[in-house]
């Protein structure tokens, strides 16, 4: 019986509007495949109650920000509510070439500075999962924006603006889950993960 080499690791792109679920989501896939590993974002926002640097984020300031910017470190960046966010290259370059999945939560932006940047890397081609989820209208985003309770009128206006404008995006991706329960969106991140690690291109041929 030989031994087949690491098999070949996806990176999962995951997109959403605010309030659609993905931080949830996220915690869900990561506890049910310890094997993924989730790429940490940099941010100039501060810290929340209860995150930590280096685990939620890598918080920096935004001198520091551009200083990693203009030497090329990030794999995409954006502005998102005047705050600056970033992927470091390193940050899930490193987690592939070691054979780990990866998982990735950013905008839509970001998701298409990867697509972009996937062109030119053949390593980012070979790995690329790209998900938008939301839920099934913008009306329903509204209500679960509502139920959070941490926005005024005006912000939450804001959000539902840009939401609109994010949601209309929706092609650009692989894979669309309209978000309905934890559950249920679970069970269809794992299918697309299932489906994605058993693709011709990333499978190990059969013993003969």
């Amino acid at each position: 019986m030989r031994t087949h080499p690491l098999e070949q690791p996806i990176l999962v792109v995951l997109s959403a509007p605010s309030g659609a679920g993905k931080t949830t989501l996220c915690q869900q896939l990561l506890e049910a495949r310890p094997g993924f590993a989730r790429a940490v974002t940099c941010t100039t926002r501060p810290p929340r109650t209860g995150e930590q640097d280096g685990a939620d984020y890598h918080f920096l300031t935004p001198e520091h920000f551009q200083e990693r910017l203009d030497r090329g470190d990030f794999l995409e960046h954006a502005t998102v509510y005047n705050r600056s966010y970033g992927t470091l290259r390193s940050e899930v370059m490193e987690k592939l070439t070691q054979g780990r999945d990866v998982l990735l939560t950013v905008d839509v932006q970001g998701a298409q500075s990867i697509r972009e940047s996937a062109l030119m890397d053949d390593t980012l081609t070979q790995s690329l999962v790209t998900v938008f989820l939301t839920p099934e209208s913008l009306s329903e985003l509204e209500a679960r924006l509502r139920r959070r309770n941490q926005n005024s009128e005006a912000d939450l206006a804001k959000r539902l603006s840009e939401a609109r404008c994010e949601i209309q995006r929706w092609k650009e991706f692989e894979y669309l889950i309209l978000s309905s329960t934890i559950p249920e969106d679970l069970r269809r991140m794992l299918a697309i993960v299932d489906a994605e690690k058993m693709r011709r291109d990333r499978s190990h041929p059969p013993d003969l």
